[in-house]
């Protein structure tokens, strides 16, 4: 029942910017935080931003200043604006709900991620 949906991936080159969008339903998307997360090839999953259900916004450092979470309860849809991209940023890109209580960091069971959607970027 629940379904999250993972949109807006694509090539850019380094420097440039994506927005990724993520349409949620089956759950109570207002009051749920949400967040995503990233694995590169041959490399762990990383938690890159989170979004609590009032709208306060937590980054992983190495993505502070350059990407923006962001939700529209509305349109149950999470977004994820991706600015001055890296190389080494070239991944999945996964978003996910989250169980109260919890760390802003935590990285929830796989169950609770979407299909992902692939970034890659080029110099």
């Amino acid at each position: 029942e629940v379904q999250l949906v993972e949109s807006g991936g694509g090539s850019v080159e380094a420097g440039g910017s994506l927005r990724l969008s993520c349409a949620a339903s089956g759950f109570p998307f207002s009051k749920t935080y949400m967040s995503w997360l990233r694995q590169a090839p041959g490399k762990k999953v990383e938690w890159v931003a989170g979004i609590k259900a009032v709208g306060t916004q937590y980054y992983a450092d190495s993505v502070k200043g350059r990407f923006t979470i962001s939700r529209d309860n509305d349109k149950n849809t999470l977004y994820l604006q991706l600015n001055n991209l890296k190389t080494e940023e070239t991944a999945t890109y996964f978003c996910t709900k989250v169980a109260d209580g919890v760390a802003v960091y935590t990285i929830p069971p796989r169950h609770d991620w979407g299909q992902g959607t692939q970034v890659t970027v080029s110099s």
